[in-house]
């Protein structure tokens, strides 16, 4: 046969169907964000310091009259803002898609990526919960158990902060 699935995509649609299942939707967002939604509606204000940690691509010339500049996306969480504005709570989604960040590329580094995020909005939500989602995604993903643990981390963005580790394959 000539040509197959991009590697990507196929990660991306074994992304979407297992989080499907497990009863988040798929919310899909612009490459192109203002101000506000990629920072101040993160709870990103001027100074803060998660705005020096990756520089921005500023669009030149573009600008929202009440929103702000115009920038290439950072991170997908814009889209949250906009999924909680848009449907409130309670709320289940993942978001994907690429992110664009102004920085030196590397093996490891680079001004484009992909990213997946997700968010849980109800009663009695926890991290306990959070830990299950990820434990059973991993499960799902790699076809065989996972464990998976959580460590403390920094991140200037959130609070609190916390990294998850998974069994090696």
């Amino acid at each position: 046969d000539i040509g197959h699935v991009h590697p990507l995509s196929r990660v991306q649609h074994d992304v979407e169907n297992i989080f499907g299942q497990m009863g988040f939707e798929v919310a899909d967002g612009q490459e192109v964000e203002s101000e506000y939604y990629n920072f101040e509606g993160l709870n990103i204000p001027a100074d803060h310091p998660a705005r020096d940690m990756q520089d921005t691509f500023f669009l030149k010339n573009k600008h929202h009259e009440k929103l702000g500049r115009m920038v290439l996306r950072r991170q997908s969480s814009p889209v949250q803002i906009r999924s909680m504005e848009k449907y409130g709570a309670p709320l289940r989604i993942i978001i994907r898609g690429r992110v664009f960040r102004y920085e030196a590329t590397d093996v490891s580094h680079d001004t484009t990526f992909y990213q997946v995020e997700g968010l849980m909005i109800d009663e009695k939500i926890s991290l306990a919960h959070l830990k299950g989602v990820m434990k059973e995604f991993l499960t799902r993903l790699f076809q065989r158990e996972m464990k998976v643990r959580f460590r403390p981390g920094y991140f200037p963005f959130v609070e609190p902060g916390i990294e998850l580790d998974m069994s090696c394959i």
